[in-house]
């Protein structure tokens, strides 16, 4: 038999009066770092101001066209002795099927906003707990192209010196790309390196294959950034090394995002607590939901009023604690066992509790001789 450990009321208070605190606390950092429920009216406001942003400095970046086009004539020669220079190719195959030619132009003009807004959509609506990470690697990855703007500016194939190139918006009198026709003056025009339209369109593309439970979406989200390759080649926008460019800021992205919340975004839960603490409570352990089954107890498929959390400790009917005093205050409330009024009397007790003179009183008389 083990021993018992006695425990009065008035201790119980004193217990009561002095919860343990966490000695730490929760600092700032930490609740920057948990997930938490998006803002509908703080995400709109956050994506219209940092792609207005984001348009502001890519413009205001000295458009550098000489040192522009000498950039894009060393690359053309790097490809050329790699032996992989087929955006020419591309270009000129897909510029003499007008139908073919016109639909990329629209595709390259629209899709790379729509198709980003919808999975920014999406994510708020069906995964709020990987939300904000995801929207993180986006975010930084256009940042990081900025810089790259800044200090490698490029021209875009159709501006190359000697004409090999044809403008598909130009030729067909198309609205396509910002940097073509009248809306030239509203864009950088050498601002080619690196391609986000092949960054967004990959965020895009792993995004759904990653959390997409639909077998054609997940094939979709796959095409997408392949066809986005095709068509920024063939309308002589991009080279292929620039789609390489937008995929290895992608890449900064991603894993600034697992750094800064400690996991992949895609990993992370789908749902968040409306308080945003993603699911633990201050000293970082999980928490414990009420009306989870007791193991052991009770037939298949019933729920009592209590549960066990994730820590093995039991809780109490409306998901606190149980008694801490062996736990059986809290079985009591749960029904678990009967219910047995405190006796507060002095002296020694037994290892039920009971006090040893009203076990004595209540044992059988020894036999007489």
């Amino acid at each position: 038999m083990g021993e018992t450990t006695v425990t009065t009321l008035e201790g119980r208070h004193q217990a009561a009066a002095h919860p343990v605190e966490d000695p730490t606390g929760q600092s700032l950092l930490r609740r920057l770092r948990t997930p938490r429920r998006p803002r509908l009216w703080f995400e709109i406001l956050l994506i219209a101001v940092s792609y207005w942003t984001y348009s502001l400095i890519r413009n205001a970046v000295p458009e550098q066209k000489s040192q522009a086009l000498r950039n894009t004539d060393l690359l053309w020669d790097l490809e050329q002795r790699l032996g992989l220079a087929f955006e020419q190719s591309v270009n000129h195959a897909v510029n003499s099927v007008t139908w073919l030619v016109v639909g990329m132009n629209y595709y390259y003009a629209t899709l790379h906003f729509v198709v980003t807004l919808g999975v920014l959509v999406w994510l708020y609506r069906s995964h709020p707990g990987r939300y904000a990470a995801t929207r993180l690697v986006l975010f930084s990855t256009t940042v990081v192209a900025l810089a790259g703007y800044y200090l490698f500016p490029l021209a875009p194939p159709r501006l190359m010196n000697g004409g090999a190139f044809v403008d598909t918006v130009m030729v067909h009198e198309t609205w396509g790309s910002m940097a073509s026709g009248d809306l030239k003056n509203m864009s950088n025009q050498y601002a080619a390196m690196p391609s986000m339209h092949i960054g967004w369109s990959v965020w895009c593309g792993l995004t759904v294959f990653a959390l997409a439970t639909a077998p054609w979406a997940k094939i979709l989200g796959l095409l997408y950034p392949a066809g986005t390759l095709v068509v920024i080649v063939a309308t002589a926008n991009h080279f292929w090394l620039d789609a390489v460019g937008g995929v290895l800021c992608l890449a900064f992205g991603y894993a600034l995002a697992t750094l800064w919340y400690g996991s992949r975004p895609y990993a992370l839960p789908r749902e968040v607590p409306d308080d945003g603490s993603g699911g633990r409570d201050r000293g970082g352990r999980s928490r414990v939901l009420p009306g989870r089954p007791f193991p052991g107890k009770g037939s298949p498929g019933k729920r009592f009023p209590g549960g066990r959390g994730t820590d093995g400790t039991v809780t109490g009917p409306d998901g606190g604690p149980a008694d801490p005093v062996g736990g059986t205050a809290g079985l009591a409330n749960a029904g678990l066992v009967s219910p047995r009024a405190p006796d507060d009397s002095p002296g020694p007790r037994t290892t039920d509790g009971v006090p040893a003179t009203s076990a004595s009183a209540h044992a059988p008389d020894a036999p007489r001789h």
